[in-house]
């Protein structure tokens, strides 16, 4: 994640190695949601005559909204279900490999203004879910003669009990952890190493940026799906990540909670 300065010499080679031996991101790192800040574009999703539409995904869908598994392809996901539950809450599970991935429920305020979507994740290689809580609030007018859920809506709160990550280096190598399964190992050379345990990615590069700060590259079937600037405060107590996504910049704050 971060770019190396190539350094000339024994001496300061070994004085580069000593300094990533007392790495500040080794720790476990548990991420505070209600300092974090979300900058989106609006997601444009809508439910009318029996199809549900995705305009903004990429690239964008439409699958029959009749709670059957539906084929969807670009995503990372194989299938998606849609079932409208009533006037305003539909029901929402993707699929990989004829396995539920996700399983959501999407259902809008008494006054249309704002959309919750209170899901279960299901990891690859963990049997404990993954809950989340995403709260978005409505852009410009609502449609009409479709399904409550559906127009623009930008993204305001992200909660989930998937709130803990470990980072251990080794030289000039990296390695991450999740509860979840989710772990990788990969060196600050701007090469592609392979992540498990998620689906969100398949391969992982890293460059370092500074001595606090790097950069990962997150890639899925050869595409960047997601780039993290994460840099650690001087005092060693906070790490706070920037991810970039197609449509969204979100920041995060995690306090260290243990070495």
């Amino acid at each position: 994640m971060k770019s190396a300065v190539r350094l000339a010499g024994v001496l300061l080679l070994s004085c580069a190695v000593a300094s990533l031996a007392q790495s500040p991101f080794d720790g476990t790192w548990k991420i505070d949601y209600s300092k974090a800040k979300h900058e989106a574009k609006p997601t444009v999703v809508y439910l009318a005559q029996g199809w549900y539409h995705c305009e903004s995904c990429a690239p964008s869908y439409a699958v029959k909204a009749d709670g059957t598994d539906q084929p969807v392809t670009g995503q990372s996901f194989d299938t998606l279900s849609v079932k409208e539950i009533d006037a305003k809450s539909i029901s929402l599970v993707r699929k990989k490999n004829y396995k539920i991935i996700y399983e959501a429920t999407a259902t809008v305020s008494a006054d249309g203004k704002t959309l919750t979507i209170k899901g279960v994740h299901h990891p690859p290689n963990s049997d404990k879910p993954i809950n989340w809580l995403t709260t978005s609030k409505r852009i410009g007018v609502a449609p009409s003669d479709v399904h409550a859920t559906s127009g623009l809506w930008q993204v305001v709160n992200i909660t989930s009990d998937d709130d803990l990550t470990t980072y251990k280096t080794n030289g000039n190598e990296l390695t991450l952890s999740r509860a979840t399964g989710e772990t990788y190992t990969a060196k600050f050379d701007g090469n592609e190493y392979p992540a498990k345990g998620t689906y969100a990615y398949d391969t992982v590069s890293l460059k370092r940026l500074g001595e606090r700060s790097f950069e990962e590259t997150d890639k899925l079937n050869g595409k960047v799906v997601e780039i993290d600037t994460s840099t650690v405060s001087n005092d060693g107590k906070t790490l706070t990540t920037i991810g970039v996504t197609s449509d969204r910049k979100s920041t995060f704050v995690s306090t260290k909670v243990k070495m």
